[in-house]
C-alpha cells in the first residue's frame, strides 16, 4: 500500500500533466478549427457527434453542451453507425468523429460512408498520420504527449484534451451566435442552473401564505397570522395598503424592551415603510439583497400592488444559497 504522500503526490502529476496538455493543445489550434466553427453555423442541419470507445463518452458530453447552447446535436456511436444507425445523418447534417488514433476498425468503416454523400467530416484526432485524419475535411488535432496512465493505455490525458476542443467549439459557437442568457435559460429550465436564469421572486411568492393584519390589529391577531402563515412574519396593512411588516424577531427585540406589551397593536411593533423588490426581479438577485440588507424576508409587490412574501429558507430550498 503506498503512502498517503505518495498518494496526494500521483494525484498532483497527473493534474500537472494534463495541465500541461492542455497548455499544448492551444497551440495546436489553426484555420481549421475556424473553419469547422464557420460551417457549422452555416449548416442546416445538425451536428453529429460519433466516437468508439472512451472517444463515445466524450462525444456524449459534447453533445449534451452544444444542445444546450443553441446549436442541434445529436450523438451518434460508431459501431452502431456501421450496423444501421448511419441513417441519423441526414442530408444537411454534419458530423464530427473524435478518436484518439485515427485508426479504428470503426472508424475506417465509418469515415468513408460519411464523405461519399459530401457531408462535411470534422475529424478530432490525436493521430495526423491516421485514415481518420486522411478522409476529414477539417482536422482538430488533439495530439498529446502521453497518457497520465503511468502505462500509457488509459485514456486519461487524451480524453481531457477532446473535452477541452469541445468546449471551445461551444464557446465559439457561442460568441458567434451572440447567444444571451436569456437564451440560455430557455433551455435549462430546470435544477438550479435554470432557476438562477429564470425564476422569479413573484413566482415564489405566489406558493407562499399572505399573512396580513391592519395597523390596530392587537398582539395577539398579529402572532395568530404570523403562525398560520408559517413564514415568521406578518404585513402590516392600512386601508389595504402596505405600511409595515412585523417579524418574529421584531416580537423578541420589542419583549426585551418592555416588559408588558399586551396592550400593543400592530402599528406600536412594525417596521415602517420596509423594503420592497418588485415581483419581475430574479430569485437569485433576491439573494444578493437579502444578504446586503441582512434580513430574512423579502417583501415583493405586482405592478398591481398586490404583494407576498418570500423568507429566505425559500431561497435555500430552491438551491440558490
Amino acid at each position: 500500500m503506498l503512502k498517503s504522500t505518495e498518494i496526494l503526490q500521483i494525484g498532483t502529476n497527473t493534474i500537472l500533466m494534463e495541465s500541461a496538455s492542455l497548455q499544448k493543445l492551444s497551440t495546436l489550434l489553426n484555420k481549421n478549427f475556424s473553419k469547422a466553427v464557420e460551417d457549422i453555423l452555416k449548416i442546416k442541419g445538425r451536428v453529429v457527434i460519433t466516437g468508439i470507445g472512451k472517444s463515445a463518452i466524450i462525444a456524449q458530453k459534447i453533445v449534451a453542451t452544444l444542445n444546450s447552447t443553441g446549436t442541434p446535436a445529436l450523438y451518434m456511436h460508431a459501431a452502431d453507425a456501421i450496423h444501421g444507425d448511419l441513417g441519423m445523418i441526414q442530408q444537411d447534417d454534419l458530423v464530427i468523429c473524435i478518436s484518439k488514433s485515427g485508426n479504428s476498425p470503426e472508424i475506417k468503416a465509418l469515415a468513408p460512408l460519411i464523405t461519399k454523400n459530401n457531408t462535411i467530416l470534422i475529424g478530432m484526432v490525436g493521430n495526423l498520420d491516421s485514415y481518420l485524419a486522411y478522409n476529414s475535411t477539417y482536422i482538430l488535432d488533439t495530439t498529446v504527449d502521453a497518457e497520465a496512465c503511468p502505462h500509457n493505455l488509459a485514456p486519461t490525458t487524451s480524453t481531457t484534451a477532446q473535452m477541452a476542443m469541445g468546449d471551445a467549439l461551444a464557446v465559439a459557437l457561442i460568441k458567434c451566435r451572440d447567444f444571451k442568457s436569456d437564451d440560455f435559460a430557455k433551455y435549462h429550465p430546470g435544477g438550479a442552473l435554470g432557476k438562477k436564469l429564470y425564476l422569479t421572486l413573484g413566482e415564489m411568492a405566489q406558493a407562499n401564505a399572505r399573512p396580513s393584519v391592519s395597523e390596530n390589529a392587537s398582539l395577539s391577531e398579529c402572532i395568530l397570522a404570523m403562525t398560520k402563515g408559517r413564514l415568521g412574519a406578518v404585513l402590516v396593512t392600512k386601508d389595504s395598503a402596505l405600511v409595515g411588516i412585523i417579524t418574529d424577531g421584531d416580537l423578541r427585540r420589542m419583549l426585551a424592551i418592555h416588559s408588558n406589551i399586551g396592550s400593543f397593536v400592530a402599528k406600536d411593533i412594525m417596521t415602517s415603510n420596509p423594503n420592497t423588490v418588485h415581483g419581475d426581479t430574479l430569485a437569485i438577485d433576491g439573494v444578493d439583497y437579502i444578504r446586503e440588507k441582512k434580513i430574512n424576508h423579502l417583501i415583493v409587490l405586482s405592478d398591481d400592488n398586490e404583494f407576498g412574501l418570500v423568507h429566505i429558507q425559500d431561497l435555500i430550498k430552491e438551491g440558490l444559497i
